[in-house]
């Protein structure tokens, strides 16, 4: 016999809710009925309409006003960021970069330490290294530009970068075979000057650098 969880009870509880919100039972700002009444109607238990609560709370669709009830916010739950991620085309995924790496270069050229200077050009050596295969060249190379978020010092900036890691690895694979060829010297030298900006502690250089390298990037796909 299959027993049913109360954590996946409360989530079907939850989606049943969101599909009576979604259909209009209830308008944004409107109030939700009390969970003596709203459990049998769910077909659950109090405790288990109290987590469908909890759950769609959490998601942004209910808010709880102490003493004065459940009430809707939204009539659906945001996109995860997961599916925005997985919608974004090349183009939208260069973008992000631009915007988290240009500043983290500007950063890095300010904070860098020794040994983060030490890590990034053993980056680019290995980059350099790993040009013939596409997907050991898109890995290499985005080695080399998380070391420069590392160096940045900026917690917010390298969890951006991280959370989107992955599909900037796959966008960059699918623009290089779009483009037909990759790792020439023009390209590693380009990271070599923003390599150099970092290490002179030029902090305009190797944002404008950085932008460029980028904006390049985004033109070979117009």
């Amino acid at each position: 016999m299959t027993i049913v969880r109360r954590e996946s009870l409360a989530e079907q509880a939850a989606e049943l809710l969101l599909s009576r919100i979604r259909d209009g039972e209830w308008e944004i700002g409107g109030k939700l009925p009390g969970e003596t009444t709203l459990a049998p109607q769910l077909g659950v238990g109090r405790s288990t309409a109290r987590e469908a609560i909890r759950i769609l709370a959490g998601r942004g669709v209910l808010t709880t006003r102490q003493g004065a009830g459940v009430f809707v916010t939204a009539t659906d739950t945001p996109a995860s960021w997961e599916a925005v991620l997985a919608r974004a085309d090349v183009v939208a995924v260069i973008e992000a970069r631009t915007a988290i790496e240009v500043e983290a270069a500007a950063l890095a050229a300010r904070r860098r330490t020794a040994v983060e200077l030490n890590d990034l050009r053993r980056a680019l050596e290995d980059r350099e290294q790993h040009r013939s295969d596409i997907g050991e060249h898109v890995e290499t190379d985005m080695a080399f530009h998380r070391c420069i978020i590392v160096a940045a010092h900026s917690p917010v900036l390298l969890e951006l970068f991280d959370g989107f890691e992955s599909r900037s690895r796959q966008a960059m694979i699918d623009m290089l075979r779009l483009r037909g060829h990759h790792g020439d010297q023009a390209d590693h030298d380009t990271h070599e000057l923003i390599y150099e900006a970092i290490a002179s502690r030029d902090t305009e250089a190797a944002a404008t650098r950085t932008r460029a390298h980028l904006n390049a990037l985004k033109e070979l796909l117009r």
